[in-house]
C-alpha cells in the first residue's frame, strides 16, 4: 500500500487549494503547470 498525502497550497490570488495524492512531486508539478482536476 503506497502512502497518500493531503496538501494545502496557497494560490496566486490568495485562495487555498486542498487535495490528496499518492505522488506529491508529480501533483505539485501539475498544479504549477495549471492542471486542475
Amino acid at each position: 500500500m503506497s502512502p497518500y498525502y493531503v496538501y494545502i497550497l496557497q494560490c496566486k490570488d490568495g485562495t487555498y487549494y486542498t487535495g490528496m495524492t499518492n505522488d506529491l512531486e508529480k501533483r505539485l508539478a501539475q498544479h504549477q503547470e495549471g492542471y486542475d482536476d
